[in-house]
This record gives C-alpha cells, structure tokens and sequence, in this order.
C-alpha cells in the first residue's frame, strides 16, 4: 500500500553500497518504518514505543538476546 503525503527520512546510519536503508515516516500519532527496497510493506508503531525499543537497543538490550 502506498503512503500518500507521507515525508519519508533516510537513515544515515543504515545506508550501503547498494542504496539500501531504512526509512521513517510521521503518519497521526504513529511512526511508519519501511526498507528501501520494499517501500510497500510498512511497520507502524506509536512513537513512545519506538522511543523505548531504541533507547534498549542502545543500552544493548539486543545482545542478551543470542
């Protein structure tokens, strides 16, 4: 499905060689999150638990899960 009117941001971080990355998007209340490569399948979450999820990642929450 395609988002019209939303102003997609590449991340820095995730650009590569190939033009690949991650997106995000302001949709209301939520956050929309998309792959370049596959811009019709979009993730949506609210914005504070976007918030949180980063902040562990950060904190490496992440690497415990292995």
């Amino acid at each position: 499905m395609r988002r019209v009117g939303v102003q997609w941001r590449k991340s820095s971080f995730s650009e590569d060689s190939d033009g690949n990355c991650i997106e995000v998007g302001l949709s209301g209340d939520g956050v929309l999150i998309r792959e370049s490569d596959e811009p019709g399948t979009v993730v949506t979450t609210a914005s504070d638990g976007l918030r949180v999820f980063l902040a562990d990642i950060k904190a490496g929450a992440a690497d415990r899960l292995v």
